[in-house]
């Protein structure tokens, strides 16, 4: 899949595509429905398929400019780009959210961003979609003003679970709290972070716990703490371990990290592509006194996590 950032794409000149536009921030079963209905398209009429996303998100742009709190993200973008890639998307346009775009009329996004730069000939959207200065246009405006210009516009209908719609907000709240079953049910699929391996402090090896480190964005939502996860990239297989998302208050840590143990493995993997399935959160991130202290944890959490994952 290609990323292109703005609407500057690569020589030679773009041919149409069938596209949806929206945050699609978690890929929920409700995004996945209108991805399908993308592909169906693309695949029925023979052209590339795209999805239009912003960076920074509008709720996050907002945020930032009435000095809001920010609302946190499901998945940072190099996640929602892996995962639009194995649903066989072929392009994600991410649009820079600014002054300018957000005070862009509605008509003059229709005809300006998505047909005269994207060559949307065919846009899926949800039925609740809203966009442009003030949030005025809707899918009766897409509808109308896309078929005079040659695009044609259909919709999809709200995806309800358990008599309330689906919806990343839902998902935010329990990620937030660490329920990760329950955000799984509403995410259609397992909760995942990946990213390369990089170097660390190398203090986990000192204390018998070697990890894996990844960076990660503070924005993340997700409950910090440690869970028992499942690590796949590394074996033919998924490997078993323990994860700490968080700073790492024991050692003044300052930023976000994923710092991940997996079980009987001793393997130099620096650099190495991985994704980190976080299964059972089993406790909240605290400060310890020492390593020591810090070490006596972690193998309490490995014992329980051996549980959990079935070792």
């Amino acid at each position: 899949m290609k990323l292109t950032r703005g609407t500057k794409r690569q020589q030679p000149a773009v041919s149409t595509c069938i596209a949806t536009i929206g945050n699609f921030d978690g890929l929920h079963r409700g995004h996945r429905t209108i991805i399908d209905q993308v592909k169906a398209i693309g695949q029925n009429i023979g052209c590339p398929t795209t999805v239009i996303s912003f960076e920074p998100l509008p709720t996050e742009f907002f945020s930032q400019k009435f000095s809001r709190p920010l609302p946190g993200r499901i998945y940072p973008l190099r996640d929602k780009a892996r995962i639009l890639n194995q649903l066989g998307i072929n392009e994600l346009v991410c649009l820079k959210f600014s002054t300018a775009l957000s005070e862009m009329s509605a008509e003059d996004f229709i005809s300006e961003i998505l047909i005269r730069r994207l060559h949307v000939k065919h846009l899926v959207v949800g039925d609740d979609f809203r966009f442009g200065k003030q949030r005025r246009g809707d899918f009766q405006m897409l509808l109308e003003r896309g078929q005079a210009q040659g695009m044609q516009v259909s919709n999809t209908k709200t995806i309800v679970r358990g008599g309330e719609r689906i919806s990343s907000t839902r998902i935010r709240a329990h990620l937030a709290k660490g329920e990760m079953d329950a955000a799984n049910k509403l995410l259609d699929g397992v909760y995942q972070l990946s990213g390369r391996v990089r170097h660390g402090e190398k203090r986990g090896r000192t204390i018998g716990f070697p990890t894996l480190n990844q960076s990660l964005p503070d924005d993340i939502i997700v409950a910090r703490g440690t869970y028992a996860v499942r690590i796949w990239g590394l074996a033919e297989r998924a490997l078993h371990g323990v994860a700490n998302l968080g700073k790492r208050p024991t050692v003044s840590g300052t930023e976000t990290r994923l710092e991940t143990h997996v079980f009987d493995f001793n393997q130099s993997v620096y650099g190495k592509q991985v994704c980190v399935e976080l299964v059972s959160y089993l406790r909240p991130e605290q400060k310890f006194s020492g390593l020591a202290a810090l070490a006596a944890q972690i193998e309490k959490d490995c014992a329980r996590a051996k549980q959990i994952l079935g070792e």
